[in-house]
């Protein structure tokens, strides 16, 4: 089953939405906890310097992207070029992310409350997380040329998926990550093939690069906080270890605007995005998968025909369609 471009760009967009963690508390001995190894790994990813060169593996294609990190304690900056596909670069500064697409001389900048592109861990501040993952170590390796430990964050129930990481040994850095169903297969592969750790990137050149915009069309797509309760919606009961993230009014590419409802365990992501019903549009529910990516379509089936719903996440179908069962309109 084709996916429509609206689950396409909704899959590409997810990965920016993902808040910034507080510092999560560290076991004093023993071994690392789930918190404590996902703790080192974001420290690592925002704070060390390096270039390196990404491949990404799912659904059976091959993705690689070139990656310029600095970080000056204050703010850190990243260049993303992709080296498949269109051409394209992003750039992100903080919260701020800007996408240079050169064949259509359009650049798009936007806001993201977002941690980086690699890795995308530790998305919120949930103190539970180890009542919902458990963390194994399981041997040691060579990635990119660096010794690497290896540790699997296994799930505890059925609403969420695994992850095998490898974390250099002296940093923390992320140097590769298996996205793992319930079955322990892989779903999703992404890796370093090659890095330059506390290379000499530029601050200052990368914030020239991003500030180009010379020659391009440049826009602005408008995105608002709101809440929930805001805008007349809540959950019937929670979902086990989702919390509520954040909340934001989005236009959306197909025309109009969406509320999206962001939920998280710490780990794994769930947007819900809820709109008016249109006919026109709104032609095909269902379950649609793109490596470890799942999103759900459906008519709004608890307050009438008037919403559709889409359900983004890296979590199993099930979870989704858990969502999909218990949002419902405030009286």
């Amino acid at each position: 089953m084709k996916m429509p471009v609206f689950l396409r760009s909704l899959m590409m967009l997810l990965p920016l939405l993902a808040l910034s963690p507080a510092r999560a508390d560290v076991p004093a001995r023993g071994e690392r906890g789930v918190a404590e190894w996902l703790q080192r790994i974001h420290e690592a990813s925002r704070r060390r310097t390096y270039i390196g060169t990404l491949v990404v593996s799912s659904a059976g294609a091959l993705s690689s992207s070139r990656v310029w990190h600095v970080c000056d304690g204050k703010q850190q900056i990243e260049r993303v070029e992709s080296l498949t596909g269109a051409p394209r670069s992003t750039f992100r500064r903080n919260d701020e992310v800007v996408t240079f697409s050169p064949q259509t001389r359009v650049v798009v900048m936007e806001r993201h409350e977002s941690l980086g592109v690699f890795p995308q861990l530790l998305k919120s501040t949930n103190a539970a997380i180890d009542q919902y993952y458990g963390a194994r170590v399981q041997g040691s390796a060579r990635v990119a040329g660096f010794d690497a430990d290896i540790v699997e964050l296994a799930p505890r129930d059925r609403l969420r998926f695994g992850y095998r990481i490898w974390s250099e040994k002296r940093t923390g850095l992320m140097l590769r990550m298996q996205t793992l169903d319930l079955q322990g297969q892989v779903l999703e592969e992404t890796a370093f093939s090659e890095l330059q750790m506390d290379a000499p990137v530029s601050m200052d050149k990368l914030q020239r690069m991003m500030t180009d915009t010379g020659g391009y069309r440049v826009e602005s797509p408008v995105s608002t906080r709101t809440s929930p309760a805001a805008e007349g919606w809540r959950l019937e009961q929670e979902i086990a270890g989702f919390k509520p993230v954040g909340c934001y009014r989005r236009a959306i590419a197909a025309g109009g605007d969406a509320v999206q409802w962001v939920f998280s365990d710490g780990l794994a992501t769930v947007s819900l995005f809820i709109e008016p019903y249109d006919a026109r549009r709104h032609t095909q529910e269902g379950r649609h998968a793109m490596g470890a990516t799942h999103a759900l379509t459906q008519r709004a089936r608890s307050v009438g025909s008037a919403w559709w719903l889409t359900l983004v996440g890296e979590v199993p179908p099930a979870t989704l369609r858990a969502f999909a069962q218990v949002v419902e309109r405030q009286p």
